[in-house]
């Protein structure tokens, strides 16, 4: 069993960047996730999963709104997944994408969050 902290937890146990610096190992677990986020299509799939009706869509939902295949889309849902940004459930042939609000509010915690 792995101790290392996922990009989700490590953001869910930082001081907001205003209250304290972060650690080395700490920026180290984080900067995947903000990573996932810095590429301009993942940032606007994170946005539009997020505010799909219902909170959740499927690359289904997705893919008209950009001039990428639906292998390329999935790739990049992958990636937020793997970070922790999303959750993923299979249904029939398609898989739907739900934002994770928690790791969302922890990520504007820690860059937005007042000092102490």
């Amino acid at each position: 069993m792995s101790l290392e902290l996922t990009p989700v937890q490590a953001v869910a146990c930082c001081a907001p960047l205003a209250r304290e610096p972060l650690s080395l190992p700490e920026a180290e677990g984080i900067a995947p996730l903000l990573k996932a986020l810095a590429d301009p299509v993942r940032l606007r799939l994170m946005s539009m999963v997020a505010s799909h009706e219902g909170g959740q869509a499927c690359v289904c939902d997705l893919n008209d709104a950009f001039e990428l295949s639906q292998p390329t889309i999935s790739h990049h849902l992958k990636i937020l997944h793997e970070v922790g940004l999303l959750e993923r459930e299979k249904r029939g042939v398609w898989v739907y994408y739900r934002a994770r609000t928690e790791a969302l509010q922890n990520l504007a915690a820690l860059i937005g969050g007042p000092a102490a």
